[in-house]
């Protein structure tokens, strides 16, 4: 079977891939993290992309979205 993967995100750094990564690893979502490329400058991040198979983009896209809060103005 083949697996189209889709990036849902990209970051300028990799640990901040690799920690969304554990997000959805905890909720059974197969991804990857791809490298983008190497750094203008030592001591810069390492832009990477986060990749999930195409039938998970969705349910990914929700996990990694910010919490909207509820206006309590009313």
């Amino acid at each position: 079977m083949i697996v189209t993967w889709v990036t849902v995100r990209i970051t300028d750094y990799r640990w901040e891939a690799e920690l969304m990564q554990q997000i959805l690893t905890a909720q059974g979502i197969p991804n990857r993290v791809i490298a983008q490329g190497s750094t203008a400058y030592p001591g810069c991040g390492v832009s990477a992309a986060l990749q999930v198979p195409l039938h998970e983009q969705w349910t990914a896209l929700l996990l990694l979205s910010p919490v909207e809060e509820e206006d309590r103005s009313s």
